[in-house]
């Protein structure tokens, strides 16, 4: 499973970007996305998905 971004939500802070290990996470116009075939919820490299833990609006959601 990958996580995602709620659009609504996402105030386009970057956060998320520079905390994921596998470059899954980029803009697109005034929000970030991420790229489900690239996300791995951070499995074998952290203990939880980290776009989620530094997210300030709780954005990153499971999909």
């Amino acid at each position: 499973m990958a996580y995602t971004i709620i659009a609504d939500d996402c105030t386009a802070c970057a956060a998320c970007e520079l905390e994921c290990p596998n470059g899954a996470i980029s803009a697109k116009k005034s929000i970030y996305i991420i790229d489900a075939s690239k996300c791995t919820e951070c499995q074998g490299k952290h203990k939880s998905p980290q776009c989620a833990a530094v997210c300030p609006t709780g954005a990153c959601v499971p999909a």
